[in-house]
């Protein structure tokens, strides 16, 4: 804990040095360390007269020496001040003197702080934000009532590493995606500053669309509009995070804009009824193949589901979906061909083993995946995309939960828009 304050300096010039008395008044105040992190200080500190301002006493000359009033500033941040926020603009302000001049800048060398003398001289303000992890030493010239010029000095430190926040979007700047991609943001600190973190978030669509927030864990947003992106339409991302606060001290350190864009609409209806998939381009039928789903012990989340990634030839592990050898669902490792990715608990729409070509259109054999020929992959492989959408009827099992791939379409609209 530091501590900051107001220090005022009186002298009473028509006494001498020995009966010369200071008074000396002094506010403080204490900045609390939350969560192990420590608050940015905004306090203010005055710094009264040095030494070399105090009135002259009388002399023997004929001509009066000239008086001045004690000089002082006060400062935003303190004197002494420590995990200053950046993104905070230092001002300076004179009691009875004018400011000539203030140089701000880092003490380890860097740019001069640009700042603003207001009309009266009287105030000085920053114009331009600080930087993180760094000591700034700041002087200020003065003249007083008299004309006498006086300096003033003192520093500060802004936010160290250990207190910076960071953040990463997906989708990728300037890259093209389905209109079923919801926008992701992972913060590299939790979150509880919630409002102050998506006030500072702008996005826009040339679709006019508007979405809404919804928090999957507090390191983890996502963003969507009430209904699938519009298609070939330009979605901008204004992330304004640098100076904000998280929350338990931790302050963003960037501002960036992104933009992406939405191709045509591309959606494949998988029905367990009927045992095939459907592929609709921008509204009209265009292809329909026989799958095979999961079987009764695996059965296959029903429910929109978004392609997240996609693999040519990608390594199939039972131990990755807890199975190991000796279980009855156990299945030798393999390598599935054409793999497109619906969910992170490992749902894939990929090319059925060859034992499994006679289950298609007719039986579920899969472990919950969605197995096709080797036609009916690879159409799916070339013809989809990051962000697509895969639609899923009649299956035993609910819909994939929002944390489970991009599951954020199975939530109503009012709960996703009305997260608490």
């Amino acid at each position: 804990m530091y501590f900051e304050g107001t220090v005022a300096v009186q002298d009473n010039a028509g006494q001498d040095k020995k009966s010369r008395k200071w008074i000396i008044a002094a506010v403080v105040a204490g900045v609390l360390v939350v969560g192990g992190g420590i608050g940015a200080a905004f306090a203010t500190g005055m710094v009264g007269p040095s030494a070399g301002d105090q009135p002259a006493t009388a002399t023997a000359s004929a001509t009066p020496s000239v008086s001045a009033a004690p000089v002082s500033i006060t400062t935003t941040p303190a004197d002494g001040a420590v995990e200053v926020n950046p993104a905070s603009m230092p001002t300076v302000t004179a009691t009875n003197a004018t400011i000539k001049k203030v140089s701000l800048k880092p003490e380890t060398g860097g740019e001069t702080v640009d700042g603003v003398l207001s009309a009266d001289a009287a105030t000085w303000t920053a114009d331009e934000p600080l930087v993180f992890n760094a000591k700034y030493a700041m002087d200020v010239v003065l003249i007083d009532q008299a004309g006498k010029e006086s300096t003033r000095s003192q520093t500060f430190e802004t936010v160290k590493p250990a207190n910076e926040a960071n953040a990463f979007m997906y989708p990728q700047n300037a890259s093209v995606v389905g209109v079923g991609q919801p926008i992701e943001i992972n913060f590299s600190e939790p979150v509880t500053n919630k409002d102050a973190v998506e006030q500072a978030i702008k996005i826009t669509s040339t679709s006019g669309q508007t979405g809404a927030f919804h928090w999957i864990t507090d390191n983890k947003v996502r963003y969507r509009p009430e209904a699938f992106w519009a298609p070939n339409s330009a979605i901008t991302v204004d992330m304004q995070l640098f100076g904000v606060d998280f929350g338990n001290g931790m302050i963003g350190n960037f501002n960036e804009t992104r933009t992406f864009n939405t191709h045509n609409t591309r959606l494949a209806v998988v029905d367990n009824a009927t045992k095939t998939m459907q592929v609709f381009i921008d509204g009209q039928l265009v292809r329909t193949f026989p799958v095979t789903l999961g079987e009764p012990t695996w059965p296959s989340p029903s429910g929109y589901q978004v392609v997240v990634s996609q693999h040519e030839k990608l390594p199939f592990r039972a131990e990755s979906i807890g199975l190991k050898p000796g279980d009855p669902d156990y299945y030798e490792p393999f390598d599935a061909s054409w793999a497109s990715r619906l969910t992170n608990s490992g749902v894939f729409v990929h090319q059925a083993l060859d034992g499994a070509v006679g289950a298609l259109g007719r039986i579920n054999v899969s472990h919950g995946c969605v197995g096709m020929s080797a036609e009916g992959a690879k159409y799916f492989y070339d013809t989809f995309e990051p962000g697509d959408v895969v639609q899923v009827l009649n299956t035993e099992a609910g819909p994939v939960s929002v944390d489970d791939g991009f599951g954020d379409w199975n939530v109503p609209w009012d709960q996703y828009a009305g997260q608490p």
